[in-house]
């Protein structure tokens, strides 16, 4: 053992493996648990530190003729001996695997938030066009809640939700749906505390209605995958599956006595 780690090659390999450690793990992982305030090194940084580590071995070892003969010693034999084929035909493999996994990891999407700050809930309009009739979203309330039976209209946003939306939104109505994964950002869980209790119903009916194309230019930059189900809902229908929403999340809609308030206080 004592010979094996006296060897220049392993003494390189381990400062390599060591510094990794230190960077990617002991830094932003393990220092906080013992009360040591630091944050992840970004992967990139985490590179160029390497690439610093290997420049530093490669300067120590060929610093003398003696060790850079046998610093280079296992790589030499490696290459040629003939008892090394099989060996070779394993890094042969493996080392453009793991190029190639590199690569992957560096270049497919991150589902992360965005780096740019964007607003979750940005202000309405205080008026939009539905099929082309004017509504007023100020004041707003949802009809419905005044016509006819809850559990019918319950009934109906149910059906229009899960043929429409569980895909996306999830069946426990809390973003995590099929295909959420593929969407950045993801979709809304209407389960958070921070989404319907905070929302009147007539902004809610304007979101389902415009859709991530109809979002403010302040609210930018969105990428959001939400279509405007204008063209494909009635009005009734939207106002349905908004009341399904609402009573499925067990949440009560904020009310515009609520809005007043609140912008009183500013």
């Amino acid at each position: 053992m004592k010979r094996l780690f006296g060897h220049p090659f392993t003494q390189g390999a381990v400062v390599l493996v060591v510094g990794f450690f230190i960077f990617e793990y002991l830094i932003g992982y393990i220092l906080p648990l013992f009360g040591v305030s630091s944050a992840p090194v970004p992967r990139s940084v985490v590179f160029q530190y390497m690439l610093t580590v290997l420049v530093g071995v490669l300067l120590y070892m060929s610093a003398e003729e003696e060790r850079w003969a046998a610093f280079r010693e296992p790589i030499q034999r490696t290459m040629v001996d003939r008892d090394k084929r099989g060996l070779r035909g394993v890094l042969m493999v493996a080392i453009p695997a793991l190029i190639g996994w590199l690569a992957y990891e560096n270049v497919k999407p991150s589902y992360g938030a965005p780096a740019t700050l964007r607003s979750v809930h940005p202000a309405p309009p205080n008026q939009i066009t539905f099929r082309g009739q004017t509504m007023e979203l100020t004041g707003l309330e949802n009809p419905l809640r005044h016509e006819g039976s809850l559990e019918e209209h319950m009934a109906v946003g149910r059906a229009i939700y899960t043929r429409n939306c569980v895909p996306c939104h999830g069946d426990r109505l809390d973003g995590d749906g099929h295909f959420s994964a593929a969407f950045n950002p993801i979709p809304a869980d209407f389960t958070a505390p921070g989404t319907l209790p905070q929302l009147t119903e007539s902004y809610v009916f304007w979101r389902v209605a415009k859709g991530g194309p109809g979002l403010p230019q302040e609210g930018t930059p969105w990428d959001s995958a939400m279509p405007a189900w204008e063209p494909f809902l009635e009005e009734n229908e939207i106002w349905a599956t908004i009341i399904y929403l609402y009573e499925q999340a067990g949440v009560t809609p904020r009310t515009w006595e609520e809005e007043g308030e609140e912008g009183g206080e500013h």
